[in-house]
């Protein structure tokens, strides 16, 4: 049920402004953009509307009309409220990544405007959507950021809104303590501002503490007072979160029939509100319900539609409550072969949430006695014997100056120095040598941010990417291939290709990750986040194609035998590090890289194949064309839309013609 866990709503912020500055250098000067103004501030108030009584759909349309309006006049706070905004609606349906990515240029719009205010609110929200990925470390991070900012301001709302923050951290770790102690305090500053809704989420939070720790009767009053209080508003995105909790906290006491009531009317607004987060949980829950009370047929029903929802939404974590509940089931209807296929799901739902706590553990290991340390302590070493030359010529000129008087032993001394002076330029040379050979090497195989933290350190702390894309080759019938061949023609093709895509990905600046076997393995958007690199790991993608099939046709020539290959994409969330204390490199973990993986191996030859992921980020890019392949069974992940991508082809003198014909007809 749920993994036993509860969800906390956590605040983000609506800034309206009181009296926004102008921006741009024809505001207030001319009336066409006077009038786009009041336009743009009339869509902004409807959406407003649409958004506080549920209505999404139509809210997310009116802000991205104003958006559009705000950025021809150049006002600058607008356009980060209106981001602000389409960010907290993407949030609601579910979109976390999307609602991150309009956050973040939310901020920078702010940023331009020097609106303190929009700034503080962005970081809290940026704060908002780690929180809820589970990235503790860096939701605090942002809080904090928010707080330096807050401390120029002196807002009441939002330091009660950072409060509160602050104690959802502490409750996800448990810590309820601390997490109560700072849920009380945003809910005295809320109830001082006579802030309802706020006062809502923080009794809403402070009923989940209560029911974690079995204190069921606390849990009811606050959650009963939220839930009247979301009533009385008819703010039914907070209704969902106080419903959700009422029923996993009758659930939790065995009150299955008023569980059961509360997850209904919980799903029905969810559907109203279109949150599929809520909508998943809650046909799961129901699912969970209906197994404990012996209907196993309806359970099955309820949590395939639940485990649907949650594979579109990504929530690793809810697809395995959904698969638990149907293993459960199916063993129960005693149908024993989709039970354990169900249970399979499970275990390696397990694995998927535990790769990102074990990939953690892995990168902070110490690089103590590797090859680069000892490189470095070589260099050290070096400047010491340096230094201690440059003594050795100071000490040697002191003395020539005591035995002037001589000029015998001056020469004497003069010789020694020119030698001395020669033994420091060389050892100089050789070190630079050395020191220039040991970075050529390095950044070789490593990123260059990611060679000068190991340099500095000794060690490299682990990174996490929102977004990147990851690409596989694999050529096809390798081992059939590589039978007919000596095994120096063998090494040679494989390299010629290759060398090839080296150059390539070099060329549209997308990370080389390693080879493994006849499989070539890339990244866009690392060790920097990039927003051009979805777009430029799949023009990388297709040059490699099209140099395979050149290659195919050159060696059929040659009656010699060639490669076919298969290339896949997917983009996503991963973790990216060095593991190990020998023969280190830099590489990436993940859900996204194994799906990717999987994307290339239900590929075709000569064609370049696509997630459904990479597609929605990419479609509306001029230079390609997609074909649709439908859903296909990728092994360990079930259905999974597929694409497959080319670059457009320019049209000819004769279609160009064609084209302007019908246009002026």
């Amino acid at each position: 049920m749920k993994s036993g866990k509860m969800y906390i709503l956590f605040f983000l912020f609506l800034i309206a402004g009181t009296k926004p500055k102008v921006f741009g250098q024809n505001n207030n000067t001319n009336g066409e953009n006077s009038q786009d103004k009041k336009i743009a501030d009339s869509l902004v108030k409807c959406a407003t509307k649409y958004q506080d009584t549920g209505n999404l759909k139509q809210a997310l349309a009116l802000f991205e009309n104003s958006l559009t309006i705000y950025k021809s006049i150049g006002e600058n706070q607008k356009i980060g409220e209106c981001l602000n905004n389409i960010g907290i609606l993407h949030y609601y349906q579910g979109n976390v990544l999307n609602a991150l990515r309009f956050f973040r240029i939310s901020l920078n719009a702010y940023k331009k405007a020097g609106y303190k205010k929009g700034i503080s609110a962005q970081l809290n929200n940026m704060g908002g959507v780690y929180y809820y990925l589970g990235n503790y470390p860096k939701a605090l991070e942002y809080y904090k950021q928010a707080v330096i900012v807050q401390e120029e301001l002196g807002d009441k709302k939002i330091t009660a809104a950072l409060t509160k923050n602050i104690g959802g951290i502490y409750s996800k770790v448990e810590d309820y303590i601390n997490a109560m102690k700072y849920f009380n305090s945003a809910f005295l500053i809320y109830k001082s501002l006579n802030d309802e809704k706020a006062i809502a989420q923080c009794l809403n939070s402070m009923g989940f503490v209560y029911s974690r720790q079995s204190n069921y009767k606390k849990a009811f009053e606050n959650l009963s007072q939220a839930l009247t209080i979301a009533d009385k508003e008819k703010d039914k995105q907070i209704k969902v979160e106080v419903l959700s909790n009422l029923g996993e906290l009758f659930y939790k006491q065995s009150d299955f029939k008023k569980a059961l009531s509360y997850y209904n009317i919980c799903l029905k607004d969810s559907k109203e509100i279109n949150s599929l987060q809520y909508k998943s949980d809650s046909h799961i829950a129901i699912g969970n319900i209906y197994h404990q009370i012996g209907k196993n047929k309806e359970s099955v029903d309820k949590c395939k539609v639940g485990l649907s929802i949650a594979e579109k939404l990504g929530a690793v974590s809810v697809e395995k409550d959904a698969c638990e509940c149907l293993y459960k089931s199916y063993k129960s209807l005693g149908k024993n072969q989709l039970a354990l296929t169900y249970y399979e799901k499970v275990n390696i739902f397990e694995d998927s949430l535990h790769s990102e706590e074990t990939s953690s553990r892995m990168m902070n290991m110490e690089f103590q006695k590797q090859q680069l340390v000892d490189s470095i302590a070589y260099v050290k070493k070096q400047n010491l014997i340096d230094l201690k030359h440059k003594e050795e010529v100071q000490k040697k000129e002191k003395q020539r100056n005591i035995i002037i008087v001589s000029l015998l032993f001056m020469l004497v001394v003069a010789g020694g120095l020119w030698s001395s002076l020669n033994f420091v330029r060389k050892s100089r040379e050789a070190l630079r040598i050395e020191k220039d050979r040991s970075e050529e090497l390095l950044l070789n195989i490593l990123p260059a941010e990611i060679a000068d933290e190991l340099k500095e350190k000794g060690s490299v702390n682990a990174q996490e990417f929102n977004l990147v894309s990851i690409l596989f080759t694999d050529f096809k019938s390798f081992t059939q291939t590589a039978e007919k061949m000596t095994p120096q023609s063998l090494v040679e093709e494989i390299n010629v290709c290759f060398k090839a895509f080296d150059l390539i990905v070099e060329k549209y600046k997308v990370e080389k990750i390693k080879t493994i076997g006849d499989a070539y393995m890339a990244a866009g958007g690392i060790p920097h986040p990039d927003e051009n690199s979805t777009k430029n790991i799949v023009l990388a993608g297709l040059e490699m194609q099209e140099f395979v099939t050149k290659r195919v046709i050159e060696n059929e020539q040659k009656q010699i035998p060639f490669f076919e290959m298969r290339l896949g994409i997917h983009a996503g969330p991963i973790v990216a590090g060095i593991v190990g204390v020998k023969k280190f490199q830099y590489d990436v973990w993940g859900d996204a890289v194994n799906t990717a993986s999987r994307i290339e191996s239900n590929g075709m030859v000569g064609k370049v194949n696509i997630s459904e992921t990479l597609y929605d980020l990419i479609k509306d890019d001029e230079c390609f064309t997609f074909e649709y392949r439908g859903n296909i069974h990728a092994k360990g992940k079930g259905e999974i839309k597929m694409y497959f991508v080319e670059k457009k082809k320019p049209m000819n003198a004769r279609e160009q013609l064609q084209a302007d014909e019908l246009v002026f007809n």
